[in-house]
């Protein structure tokens, strides 16, 4: 990445404010993007305020910046089925993956990184059905790339996510507002707790985004990034709970459990075939570490609920 000129498009979300300090580490030149003016970002030579759902402010930021290399964050991550969402998470994952990728392919870059979500739906188009708005724009953004890698040669890869935790989160996420609710010797309110996830530490993450911004992998790909276990979220909530304070039984049941929703890993062994890379950093030190910094941080913390 030495040198590389690389825009971070949703830098001041989750990933990103993990993301660019790591960018910048390999020697990169950092330019973050946000919808709203944000403080100058430590990790990032420029910060630029512009809606990448705007399709001439995204021309306008393609033209200006010139990136080798593109990861595109920015998305609206509630997860919730509620009709509320359907167009905000449209313009945010939907429209905003089209403006980039329209402008990023006439401009010309050597890599362009977006991330999708496990919670695509996989199978006969016709028959599956996308348990959110957000999964329904995230598998109509990953179709619009293999079709602008087929059509026009964009060099675009889709990098799979699974569900990512750690420091700096969001606190509506069910690891955080667990965490949360138990450091200020709350019970934890939750879902039934039986649904699976594969939950990736966000360190293992960004080093698997790093190794696609980097060129790994070959344009077109779909690459699921996590570890390729499934955990459920009562066995989390109750390792927490562990963590933090055994008196706390979780209220499992309190939150409604959301309908649609399916459990699937990542294939973990064809990612480490096309990237060498595997996740590292088990779910019982990701979650310590987690704790860690949500203790440390807990006076500036603010609840706001559950997002999963």
């Amino acid at each position: 990445m030495t040198g590389a000129r690389v825009l971070v498009v949703g830098a001041s979300g989750f990933l990103g404010r993990h993301l660019c300090p790591r960018l910048r580490g390999a020697g990169a030149e950092v330019h973050a993007v946000s919808r709203r003016p944000a403080p100058a970002h430590p990790a990032a030579e420029r910060w630029w305020a512009v809606d990448v759902a705007d399709e001439a402010a995204t021309r306008a930021l393609v033209s200006a910046v010139k990136p080798d290399v593109v990861v595109h964050l920015g998305a609206l991550t509630h997860a919730a089925p509620d009709l509320a969402l359907v167009l905000p998470t449209f313009r945010s994952a939907l429209a905003s993956t089209v403006n980039l990728l329209a402008a990023l392919t006439e401009q010309g870059c050597r890599r362009i990184v977006l991330t999708g979500s496990i919670e695509e739906p996989v199978g006969d188009a016709t028959v599956v059905r996308p348990a959110s708005p957000y999964a329904a724009a995230k598998w109509a953004a990953s179709a619009y790339a293999r079709m602008f890698h087929a059509l026009y040669q964009a060099p675009v890869v889709i990098a799979r996510l699974t569900l990512a935790y750690g420091p700096k989160q969001l606190e509506r996420k069910v690891i955080p507002s667990t965490i949360l609710a138990l450091l200020r010797g709350q019970r934890p309110r939750v879902s039934s707790g039986t649904r699976s996830w594969d939950f990736i530490y966000v360190d293992d993450a960004v080093e698997a985004l790093v190794r696609l911004a980097e060129g790994r992998g070959p344009d077109g790909a779909t690459v699921d990034i996590g570890t390729g276990r499934l955990t459920t979220l009562r066995t989390v909530a109750e390792q927490l709970t562990a963590i933090v304070d055994p008196t706390l039984a979780p209220m499992f049941g309190a939150v409604v459990d959301r309908p649609l929703t399916e459990s699937r890993a990542a294939d973990a062994a064809a990612t480490a075939a096309m990237l060498d890379w595997r996740a590292t950093t088990s779910l019982e030190a990701g979650l310590r570490r987690t704790v860690d910094w949500y203790r440390a941080h807990m006076a500036q913390s603010h609840h706001h609920g559950v997002d999963i």
